[in-house]
Order: C-alpha cells, then sequence, then structure tokens
C-alpha cells in the first residue's frame, strides 16, 4: 500500500571521506521531509566527522565512524543498518561532494511511498542537454558499465549504473544479505544484483550532476577489472538463481542448447579453417555447413533467451509482497 509522506520516516546516509569542502552545505539543503541524516566518518585523514560535529548545528545530524576504511559500501552499510534500527521507512543515499542535489530526495522516495518501486536511482542520462557537462571519460565509462550491469542484474531498463544517489525501502533493505554486498567502488552495481534476486522493483529518477576540477579514479584500468570480474560472476550467479536453482523453462533449455550449439559450431570451425590452412586442402561444403548451422542456430537460440530475459523484470514491489 502507498505510504502517507506525512507518516512515512525518511533517513539520509552520507558516506563522508574527504568531503569537507562540500558536505555540511549539502547537509544543509536537505529539506524537512527527511526526519534523520546519518553522517558516516570513514576513517577520514581529513577528520571529517570532526569537523561536522562542530560545523554542523542540525539537530537531525548523528555521526558515525568506522574505525577502518570500508569503502563508499561499507560506509553506507553501516547507515543503512542504524537507520534499520531507528525504524526507517525509507533510507535515502547521497554523497557528500556536492555532486548530489538534496532538493531531489522527494523525487526519489516518492516512487517509493506511492508503491510503485522499493528501490530508486538517479540517471543522468535521461536528458541530452544535461550531458554536455559531464566529462567524455565519464560517458563512455558509463556506456560501457550501463551495459555489463544489465546482464548481471537482469534490470534492462535502468542506465546509469554507478550513481550513488538511490533511496530504498527499508521493508526490502532488511531482506539483502547486506554483508555479502560489496564495500567498494561496486557497491552500486552490485545492489542492483542482489535486489533483483529478491525480485525487488529499480526506477530510475531523471537527475543532472555537478563536475568540479576533480579526477574520478572510477574509471582506471584496475578499478574497470575488477568490475569486469564482478559483472562476469553476478551474471553466473543470477543465471544459476533464476533459470535453474528457482525456476526451470524453456529459456533454460534455449540458454543450454545455444550455448552447446554455438561452441561447438565456433570450435569445429576453427579446427578445420586451421587444418585447412596446414595441410593446403580446402574444406568440403559439408563441413562448412557443419560449422556454420550450430553457429547461427546457437546465436539464434542465445538471442531467445536474451529476448525472454528482457521481459522478465520485476513488476510488483517486493516491500508489498511482504
Amino acid at each position: 500500500m502507498p505510504v502517507s509522506p506525512q507518516a512515512a520516516v525518511v533517513a539520509v546516509v552520507i558516506p563522508c571521506y574527504r568531503v569537507i569542502p562540500h558536505v555540511v552545505k549539502v547537509v544543509g539543503g536537505i529539506g524537512p521531509e527527511v526526519a534523520r541524516i546519518y553522517c558516516v566518518d570513514d576513517a577520514c585523514p581529513d577528520g571529517s566527522g570532526d569537523y561536522i560535529r562542530r560545523q554542523c548545528a542540525d539537530s537531525r545530524v548523528e555521526l558515525l565512524r568506522n574505525e577502518h576504511n570500508r569503502g563508499v559500501g561499507g560506509a553506507t552499510k553501516a547507515g543503512y543498518l542504524k537507520a534499520l534500527a531507528d525504524g526507517a521507512t525509507v533510507v535515502v543515499k547521497i554523497d557528500g561532494d556536492g555532486q548530489m542535489d538534496p532538493a531531489l530526495i522527494p523525487r526519489f522516495i516518492a516512487p517509493i511511498l506511492a508503491g510503485r518501486a522499493d528501490y530508486t536511482k538517479g540517471n543522468r542520462f535521461f536528458r541530452l542537454e544535461s550531458l554536455k557537462t559531464m566529462p567524455t571519460g565519464r560517458k563512455v565509462g558509463n556506456a560501457v558499465l550501463s551495459f555489463l550491469t544489465k546482464l548481471s542484474s537482469g534490470y534492462w531498463s535502468v542506465f546509469d549504473p554507478t550513481n550513488g544517489y538511490t533511496a530504498i525501502h527499508c521493508k526490502a533493505l532488511r531482506e539483502l544479505p547486506l554483508s555479502r554486498v560489496d564495500d567498494r567502488w561496486f557497491f552500486e552495481s552490485d545492489m542492483l544484483f542482489r535486489l533483483n534476486t529478491l525480485g525487488a522493483v529499480v526506477e530510475d529518477v531523471p537527475m543532472e550532476a555537478k563536475y568540479g576540477i576533480e579526477i574520478s579514479n572510477l574509471y582506471g584500468r584496475r578499478v574497470m577489472m575488477q568490475f569486469l570480474r564482478g559483472h562476469v560472476c553476478n551474471l553466473g550467479k543470477r543465471i544459476f538463481y533464476n533459470y535453474f536453482l528457482r525456476n526451470f523453462s524453456v529459456a533454460s533449455l534455449q540458454l543450454v542448447t545455444g550455448f552447446v550449439f554455438l561452441c561447438f559450431g565456433v570450435i569445429f570451425g576453427v579446427v578445420k579453417w586451421w587444418g585447412s590452412i596446414a595441410t593446403g586442402v580446402p574444406v568440403t561444403a559439408g563441413t562448412v555447413m557443419t560449422a556454420t548451422l550450430p553457429t547461427l542456430m546457437g546465436f539464434q537460440l542465445l538471442l531467445s533467451f536474451l529476448a525472454y530475459d528482457m521481459t522478465m523484470q520485476p513488476r510488483i514491489p517486493l516491500h508489498l509482497r511482504l
């Protein structure tokens, strides 16, 4: 059922790591719809927590501290757990670096309170005009990561997966195995995978982001390799959970048969092609067809599986079913 905005207890989590120039202004921009604000000092070497305590007079602010740096995911999870313990209805997560407008919080919580979604996330790609301010490297990196996230999470309609402006219903949050969600850069993408395994409904919220002169480390080679490994692992787990462990359908057969056919056709064709080059003896038409037909059939079956998978996004919010 929809929840009245007046009856909902909205909490905000702000991971704080080297955000002193911006965090007090971010807190000051949070409107009266928010009841609690958790600023999580993630073992910040600049003393973000002490700075907030000295400079911020907002009575809604509660300072949490991580003894060791756990990354943006670890800091967010610390805030999540505190919000759950305090009885929040919806938890919003924003960054403390000033790139996310706190005035958008009502827009993020509205689909959840209306009973339309369990989890909302920002999408900076909705309006083409807003992309003019986004650095080119981020545009390319986000496009690649968005496609990988669609594959691994099963949410084919979402975009901008690394966007950290999110909101989640606490009923859905309680069902998540938070201890198993990644602590660092992969946090947002891993959240989507975990939400899909629960059948939660995710909705994109159009937004714009501000970019300063800072250089993002998100698209470095090492981080990108971590993302690639994480997406491949999550894709395998999602396919196994949804198409073999919890359910078995025609799509499951399409996936297995298509994979076998494609592998056979490609391997057989490469072996025969290499043998023809080595011996100088042309392959026969029958050999070519033996390689081509399984390859085409396998590719078609995998496309059919992909089309089916795109239609299987959750439709009924998890918090309503609970």
